[in-house]
C-alpha cells in the first residue's frame, strides 16, 4: 500500500505507473486539460500530464480536470484527482472536489458541457466558504455539505425556492447522517466517498438519474492517514 501512495507521487500522477522516456518527442493528450503537447515523456499506460496541470494548485487542478472530462463516475473522478500531490490527505480541497465531481458526472451524463463548467465555477465560489475543520468545529463535514452544494445547482435552489430548497438539505442531511454513523476522527477521504456514493443514491431516487460507481471501491490513502479506522471503515483495504 505504502508503495502503491509512493508510486502515485514519483510516477504517473493518473495511474501511480512508471514513466517512459521518448528518443523523439510525440504529440500527446492531457489526461487532465486535454489539450495537445509535444512530449518525450509519457507513462506506460499512455497518460501525459502537461507542465501547466503539474503546476496548478488543488483547487485549479479538481477544476481543470473536471472541465475536460467526459467520465461519468464521480467516485473514478474522485480517485484521479486524489492521486495527485496537490490534493492532500486531509484538507478544504474536499469541499469542492465532491461537488465537482457529481457536476461533471450528471453533466457529462446529458452531454451538457458549457452548462457543466458553469456550475463549476459557481460549486468553487460556494465550497470556499467551507473552511477546513468544518466536520471538528462546526458539526458539518464539508463533504457532506458538498453534496447539498451539487444538489442546489442542478435545481436552481435559492433561499426562496420550495422543492429545490427541500432537496438540497435533505441532501446534506443524508450524506451527514451516513458520515455521522461512520464515527470519528474525520478522514477526507472516507467522508467524500460516503458522500458521493449517497449523492449517487440520491439522483437515482429522486431525478432518475443514475450514474454507475465502482460499489466494490477500496481506500488507496489509508497508510498516509495515522488516524485510520482501519477495519471500521468500509472502504479500508488491507
Amino acid at each position: 500500500m505504502e508503495e502503491e501512495i509512493t508510486n502515485h507521487k514519483v510516477n504517473c500522477l493518473v495511474c501511480g505507473d512508471v514513466l517512459t522516456y521518448l528518443n523523439e518527442s510525440e504529440e500527446m493528450e492531457c489526461s487532465y486539460c486535454k489539450n495537445i503537447y509535444e512530449s518525450n515523456t509519457k507513462c506506460v499506460n499512455g497518460h501525459y500530464i502537461c507542465d501547466h496541470c503539474h503546476s496548478l494548485s488543488a483547487y485549479d487542478l479538481i477544476k481543470e480536470f473536471c472541465f475536460n472530462t467526459k467520465l461519468e463516475d464521480p467516485l473514478e473522478m474522485a480517485c484521479i484527482l486524489m492521486r495527485n500531490p496537490q490534493v492532500k490527505m486531509h484538507g478544504p480541497e474536499h469541499h469542492f472536489m465532491v461537488p465537482a465531481v457529481l457536476l461533471a458526472a450528471y453533466y457529462n451524463k446529458r452531454g451538457d458541457y458549457e452548462e457543466k463548467k458553469k456550475k463549476i465555477v459557481e460549486a468553487s465560489r460556494r465550497a470556499k466558504q467551507v473552511l477546513g475543520g468544518f466536520c471538528g468545529f462546526w458539526g458539518a463535514c464539508g463533504a457532506g455539505i458538498g453534496t447539498g452544494i451539487f444538489i442546489s445547482l442542478i435545481t436552481g435552489s435559492t433561499p426562496l425556492k420550495v422543492k429545490e430548497w427541500k432537496q438540497s438539505i435533505m441532501m446534506t442531511t443524508k450524506s451527514l447522517q451516513t458520515i455521522a454513523e461512520h464515527g470519528g476522527p474525520r478522514c477526507c477521504k472516507r467522508d467524500s466517498f460516503l458522500a458521493i456514493k449517497e449523492a449517487v443514491e440520491f439522483l437515482k431516487e429522486n431525478f432518475d438519474v443514475v450514474l454507475d460507481i465502482n460499489k466494490e471501491h477500496k481506500c488507496e490513502f489509508n497508510e498516509l492517514n495515522k488516524e485510520c479506522l482501519k477495519n471500521n471503515c468500509p472502504y479500508f483495504k488491507d
